[in-house]
């Protein structure tokens, strides 16, 4: 794999739905894969339980109740024989939901559904945070892989050039011995390397099935962070997902707590009723109401939801103020995480000359073996560093544009 800095455009707002995302899977497949995410079809799944809770309050709990009953009366009227008459009664009854109770049952039913959207959003959203994260820690791996490739290949040449040179008497076996000691150094670290990288490629395709992954052969340039902290700051916090919710269970939770305080006026039940007497001597038909009588209980839970919106709106500003902290730290880091790239790519090209000017100089017989192979080790530290930064100012830029939803918005 080879690594390029190529100069890129930087983004813009206004530029930013045409342009190409350089290292990322295509937009299209990471959208087919994280709508196929488990959590994401349960988030789905949830509004649909939350749009029939909503029916279910707008049409109450109020239904109609029907009483039937029987019973033998038995007179003795006058000393005459013992009379025995069979009597029934049924009644039809319903409680009756008092004005405003059926508005607020609405609202409470509709802001349901709109926590649920939210959350079905900010699912999807964590899981892009996951996808981008293991992504970068399987572009991670390939890079360090490359990195002790190319550095054991060298190693190898040099190792045979000094074979060469033993048979000829120019070199001693001591320095034999150090090439190929440095040589298996190398290739322990590439088997390390390399199987870290097939854990983080089985851990992606098994996370993300359907995913495609080919490896990057060119990895971008970080571009500078447009814009200062505070626009990307306020961009995050109103596209947050979970602030978000916050904000709708605040809002919730004072819709019941009018919800509470008008249920401290009890539902009068309304009914009417039927009786058939003295096996159908007497017929009696009627109406009546029964309303509860309201008593602490319906008091204290009054209380407790006035108490919960003061919970709900704290909860909301902790969630805003932790929000806000994490998106300037994130931004401050993405910023310095370009700066320390290009220096620390500036000092991986002055440590790659450094050993190739040693390289000549022992060939020319000036230094020694030792000193040659502490300088290639030092650029191939240096190189590796600067691999792993330049892909960590990447990520850190679209996890960025991300939170912001500047990368992979389904809304």
């Amino acid at each position: 794999m080879k690594y390029l800095f190529p100069v890129l455009m930087a983004l813009s707002g206004s530029t930013l739905a045409t342009e190409t995302l350089p290292n990322l899977p295509p937009t299209t497949a990471v959208i087919q894969v994280l709508r196929a995410q488990p959590l994401v079809q349960a988030a789905d799944s949830q509004i649909q339980v939350e749009t029939a809770n909503r029916k279910r309050l707008e049409a109450g709990n109020h239904e109609w109740s029907l009483r039937l009953g029987g019973q033998q009366r038995k007179a003795n009227p006058n000393g005459s024989p013992n009379e025995r008459f069979t009597e029934w009664n049924a009644a039809l009854e319903s409680p009756l939901r008092l004005p405003g109770k059926a508005a607020l049952d609405a609202e409470i039913g509709n802001l349901g559904v709109s926590l649920a959207e939210t959350a079905h959003g900010d699912t999807l959203h964590e899981s892009s945070r996951n996808l981008l994260k293991t992504w970068f820690v399987w572009l991670r791996e390939t890079a360090s892989a490359t990195q002790w490739r190319e550095q054991s290949a060298l190693l190898d040449q040099q190792g045979k050039a000094l074979k060469r040179r033993l048979q000829l008497g120019d070199t001693s076996r001591l320095e034999q011995i150090q090439a190929e000691a440095a040589q298996a150094q190398a290739q322990a670290q590439l088997a390390q390397a390399r199987t870290r990288q097939r854990n983080a490629y089985e851990d992606l395709r098994r996370r993300f099935p359907g995913l495609p992954l080919q490896e990057q052969e060119i990895i971008a340039a970080p571009q500078a962070i447009d814009g200062t902290a505070e626009t990307w700051i306020n961009v995050i916090l109103e596209h947050n997902h979970e602030l978000a919710l916050a904000r709708g269970e605040a809002q919730r939770a004072q819709s019941l707590a009018g919800r509470s305080s008008r249920e401290r006026v009890p539902d009068p039940t309304v009914g009417v009723q039927f009786s058939r007497e003295r096996s159908g001597e007497e017929n009696v038909m009627g109406a009546y109401i029964s309303i509860p009588l309201p008593g602490s209980a319906r008091l204290a839970a009054s209380d407790a939801s006035r108490a919960q919106v003061a919970v709900a709106s704290s909860r909301e500003a902790a969630v805003r103020q932790r929000i806000e902290a994490e998106a300037a730290q994130l931004h401050a880091t993405a910023v310095a995480a370009i700066d320390s790239w290009q220096a620390s790519r500036v000092a991986a090209e002055q440590l790659t000359r450094a050993a190739e000017m040693t390289a000549r100089s022992y060939q020319l017989g000036e230094g020694s073996l030792s000193e040659l192979l502490a300088s290639r080790r030092l650029a191939n530290e240096a190189a590796l560093a600067a691999r792993l930064m330049q892909l960590e100012a990447l990520e850190l830029r679209y996890r960025l544009m991300l939170d912001a939803h500047r990368l992979w918005d389904f809304d």
